[in-house]
């Protein structure tokens, strides 16, 4: 005779707690939730059994996929974690180009391999925007990392310092996205312009790298203090063949005080 067992406020036979426990055993425990809700749902038996199986696998694909999505999401280090290309980009006193935008959100262009330099002035939403574009990134599951610019430069140093720096290059080449904010708020001396140079040449023409700056691409070379690490620099970030522009102009995103 087959035993009845409480789980929870509802009795499930022995077999059906078996199958449960089978499934949590083996890991599966979003088919083992799924099932468990269908042996508790007096109703269950009025859907048919495709119904019933896509319903257990279905819940087993999007458990794993959302603990997938919330690893990458943890790594890449976003500044606005739940950034989303909302209505507000619709806003025609932003002045954006929405076309480009909805084309850029399909990532095509991380896996060609290109770049993306964001501009404009302070409180337009550009951080906002790349954090968004990053998430779009996540979803497809591509290695992301969001960093300021001093911060990246500081990294570097400290991984030279403690012998470190080829193993951090490395990483930094592995990522598909790289998005490097407030590009141009930093003071680019002899180091840091090599620094900078090791990090794009790495990535140039295999992964791609965004770039969010307050200053116009036409100033960014009187950032570095050598000429020659300039022209490296920024032959491989701004090449029109390689990288596309997105200039933000439009109305402040500053909710007033």
């Amino acid at each position: 005779m087959t035993a009845n067992v409480t789980c929870g406020a509802t009795e499930l036979t022995g077999e059906e707690m078996m199958l449960f426990s089978r499934l949590r055993d083996m890991k599966l425990s979003g088919m083992a939730e799924a099932l468990k809700k269908q042996f508790e749902d007096p109703n269950a038996g009025l859907r048919s059994a495709d119904e019933r199986i896509g319903e257990v696998i279905e819940a087993e694909w999007v458990l794993r996929y959302n603990k997938k999505f919330n690893r990458y999401l943890k790594g890449a280090t976003l500044r606005y974690p739940a950034a989303d290309l909302d209505e507000s980009i619709y806003d025609p006193e932003r002045r954006l180009d929405t076309t480009v935008i909805e084309r850029l959100a399909s990532c095509n262009w991380i896996d060609e391999g290109k770049n993306l330099l964001i501009t404009g002035p302070t409180s337009g939403g550009k951080s906002y925007l790349a954090n968004a574009l990053c998430i779009a990134a996540i979803r497809q599951f591509k290695a992301v990392r969001y960093i300021k610019a001093s911060t990246l430069m500081g990294e570097l140093e400290r991984a030279r310092m403690q012998s470190d720096y080829l193993n951090y290059l490395e990483k930094m080449m592995r990522l598909d996205l790289l998005a490097i904010d407030d590009f141009g708020l930093m003071e680019l001396d002899l180091d840091k312009c090599r620094d900078l140079f090791e990090v794009i040449d790495g990535r140039d023409g295999r992964r791609s790298t965004l770039v969010i700056s307050q200053l116009p691409v036409i100033k960014w070379f009187d950032m570095f203090a050598d000429s020659t690490y300039a022209d490296a620099c920024l032959s491989r970030m701004t090449d029109r063949r390689h990288a596309y522009r997105l200039e933000m102009n439009g109305k402040s995103m500053r909710i007033p005080a």
